[in-house]
């Protein structure tokens, strides 16, 4: 009888960890993104993906659904904040309805390079990760889209130019930014910017050479105006709860990988504005600087919108704004 009890507890305890090991392995996250698998957002997503796949040995997968298959742009950030799904990629102006602080991430002329930009974000990142945090997400990296410029069909010399165009908006900010030059802002995701210029329903954007080549902008414009306006930043969020609920060696890997992939993103984000750069104008997209009289004018906006924001974020936004400019 002994035995048997043995035997009974022995198969008992193999059992359980084989369930223990198979509940481990059976961790699937899905992480929507809007973005197609050409862009350097989403190859540097898989490569997260696989990073985190890697050092985990497979107790976590993660299934990336991209074009926005899974949730619409503007549908994600829900998503993820109310558990539908674990992960997920949007832009970080997307979310300035919430807070004001997100709102900095589409601000005009005030961060126009590379440098600038990665300086914006460190000073402002701390703000961010508490806006996320009251909504109930973690911010795991954050990655830039290169310089953004205007796309027309006719060459742009005069803010003057763009009144009564059509202009895509996809933010609270950009829609802000269309109004003061004088454009009607019509919200388009990316996915939907081939069809909207073809069903007349825009005319003119500003955004990015990768946005521009991924949807064949020599389709339906002639020009490009390089102001490099700003460099907006995708960031990668999880599910607060549902990272709590991992084990902590598993919570580390994907930190580690998030770090590695925000400086993988930033180096891709530099090599693809000269790569999609060249690529609007070999397809014949006519590729200019802005004037002197035009970026004058344009910075005048964009310093219409910082003090705007200032006046609405308050003392976090000058904090920010004042360690930025030091």
């Amino acid at each position: 009888m002994k035995r048997l009890f043995r035997k009974v507890a022995l198969t008992a305890a193999i059992t359980g960890s084989i369930l223990a090991t198979s509940a481990q392995a059976e961790i699937r996250w899905d992480m929507p993104t809007p973005y197609v698998d050409s862009i350097h957002h989403t190859q540097n997503i898989r490569e997260f993906v696989k990073d985190i796949n890697a050092a985990t040995k497979g107790e976590l997968t993660i299934n990336v659904h991209s074009g926005g298959s899974l949730f619409k742009h503007k549908e994600i950030p829900r998503a993820v904040r109310s558990g539908q799904v674990q992960i997920g990629e949007m832009l970080i102006g997307i979310m300035g309805n919430q807070n004001p602080i997100f709102k900095l991430d589409n601000l005009p002329f005030l961060a126009t390079s590379f440098d600038q930009a990665e300086k914006l974000w460190q000073v402002s990142r701390p703000e961010v990760e508490k806006a996320l945090d009251k909504e109930g997400m973690k911010l795991l990296y954050s990655v830039p889209w290169p310089p953004q410029g205007i796309y027309s069909k006719n060459k742009i010399a005069d803010v003057k130019d763009l009144n009564s165009t059509k202009m895509r908006a996809y933010s609270a900010t950009t829609s802000r930014l269309a109004v003061l030059l004088g454009a009607s802002p019509t919200t388009v995701q990316t996915v939907e910017v081939p069809q909207a210029f073809s069903t007349g329903i825009i005319d003119t954007m500003i955004t990015s050479p990768s946005t521009g080549v991924s949807s064949q902008a020599w389709d339906y414009v002639n020009n490009y105006t390089d102001v490099q306006a700003w460099l907006p930043k995708n960031m990668v969020v999880v599910n607060k709860r549902a990272f709590r609920r991992l084990p902590k060696e598993l919570q580390n890997s994907i930190v580690t990988a998030a770090k590695a992939a925000e400086q993988r993103g930033w180096d891709k984000a530099r090599k693809e504005t000269a790569q999609k750069t060249a690529e609007l104008s070999n397809n014949g997209i006519q590729v200019a600087l802005p004037t002197e009289h035009l970026m004058e004018q344009l910075n005048q906006v964009g310093e219409t919108m910082t003090s705007e924001w200032l006046k609405e974020s308050g003392s976090a936004g000058q904090t920010v704004i004042s360690a930025y400019k030091k």
